[in-house]
């Protein structure tokens, strides 16, 4: 298992709109919470996500019926978990805040929201019939890393490695993120895209969606890498 803590690559904007999703995951999540178990399970299974619903239009929870087309947005904002909170909401400050800076946060939210789709549409493509409501920012934030790739392929990264042992080591961003790249795309096809309750295949959905979609326009506003340091594209936007 590796853990990545922290990068080096520089910002020159204030990360709000990361800090916001930041904390309004982080409410979401304890209002799930304080619904106690029988409510926090009704609650991922009205505003989860759930393939079924869409492709065989149906609602398999009548009694909690939300719009299956409005699910897509609210499930990126709900967690299963403590870990699976913190674990993204780790991932999402460490390779937000860049992209962020890069877009803008109008263009930046909307490049959030349209990668968490790009996710979803690869994970109900893989599983169509699944009646597990699928929730988590990961689908989105993949997007974010998948655009990093592209931006900051160079900057250092500071992981944290549990294995046998326990150590930190700086890595280049492409090596990390290349390394989680090929761990989601691996475990998508070992086994089942939902293996382990965890949605490989959206992973892989949203990574796709932002590296493909950012050397698109870093080719069209044509980027410059500059000669030194990590902001490897300087973009007009």
């Amino acid at each position: 298992m590796f853990i990545p803590i922290k990068d080096d690559a520089p910002t020159y904007r204030k990360p709000v709109l990361t800090v916001t999703l930041i904390i309004v995951n982080s409410l979401v999540f304890l209002w799930s919470v304080f619904q106690g178990p029988r409510g926090f399970e009704y609650f991922m299974y009205q505003y989860g996500f759930i393939p079924f619903e869409l492709v065989h239009s149906v609602e398999i929870t009548p009694q909690l019926m939300t719009s299956t087309y409005v699910t897509p947005f609210t499930s990126m904002f709900m967690h299963g978990g403590w870990l699976h909170l913190i674990g993204n909401m780790l991932f999402l400050w460490i390779y937000g805040n860049n992209i962020e800076d890069y877009f803008g946060p109008i263009k930046f939210i909307l490049f959030y929201v349209v990668s968490g789709l790009a996710a979803i549409a690869l994970y109900t493509l893989f599983g169509p019939n699944s009646q597990v409501p699928l929730v988590g920012a990961s689908g989105a934030i993949a997007g974010l890393m998948g655009a990093y790739m592209v931006l900051h392929p160079r900057a250092r990264i500071t992981v944290l490695i549990i294995f046998f042992f326990i150590q930190f080591v700086v890595l280049p961003a492409k090596v990390v993120l290349g390394m989680w790249f090929a761990i989601q795309l691996f475990m998508s096809f070992a086994g089942s895209s939902t293996g382990g309750g965890v949605a490989w295949m959206a992973h892989v959905g949203g990574f796709v969606f932002g590296y493909l979609l950012l050397r698109l326009l870093v080719r069209r506003k044509g980027g410059i890498p500059p000669s030194q340091g990590q902001r490897v594209y300087r973009m007009n936007w």
